[in-house]
C-alpha cells in the first residue's frame, strides 16, 4: 500500500509534469492558439454553466435561500 506521503510527492510530481508539458506545448505550438480560442470560448460557456451553478439548491416550500433555512415570520 502507498502511504500518504508518498502519495503526496506522487501528485506533486504529476502536478509538476503536466505544468511542464503545457509549457513546452504553449511555447512549441502558440501559433495555433488563434486557431483554437474560438472553441475554446464556446466550450467555456457549458462549463461556467455546469461549475457556477453548484452552488444553487433546489427550493423546497417552506424553506427560503440558498441557506436552506425556515422562513421566520416578524412578530
Amino acid at each position: 500500500m502507498m502511504g500518504t506521503r508518498n502519495r503526496s510527492v506522487l501528485i506533486i510530481c504529476l502536478y509538476v509534469l503536466g505544468l511542464a508539458l503545457g509549457g513546452f506545448l504553449l511555447l512549441q505550438h502558440w501559433f495555433h492558439l488563434p486557431l483554437v480560442l474560438p472553441y475554446l470560448v464556446f466550450l467555456a460557456c457549458p462549463l461556467m454553466h455546469l461549475f457556477m451553478h453548484r452552488g444553487h439548491r433546489h427550493h423546497r416550500p417552506g424553506h427560503s435561500g440558498e441557506s436552506g433555512q425556515k422562513l421566520r415570520t416578524k412578530q
